[in-house]
């Protein structure tokens, strides 16, 4: 994946901490622990997404639609 240098604002505070996991080598600089953290936070909000998504569908129809035709199958199927 290529990348691309951006410049961005945080607080101070946001600045220290990460600075400080910098130097106890959790990360091997500040731009390591941002991108891990947009990466870890895009991630939750695609699965929140599908969550809610997911909410939203019909239980009954959608396993209706799953069991269609399988009982003209089933003859078929070896035991």
């Amino acid at each position: 994946m290529s990348k691309a240098k951006i410049a961005i604002t945080l607080d101070e505070q946001f600045i220290e901490d990460i600075d400080r996991l910098v130097s106890t080598h959790i990360f091997q600089n500040r731009s390591q622990a941002i991108q891990e953290a947009v990466e870890e936070k895009l991630k939750r909000l695609k699965r929140t997404r599908l969550a809610k998504e997911c909410s939203k569908l019909d239980l009954d129809f959608e396993k209706a639609m799953a069991e269609e035709g399988m009982t003209e199958d089933l003859s078929q199927w070896p035991e």
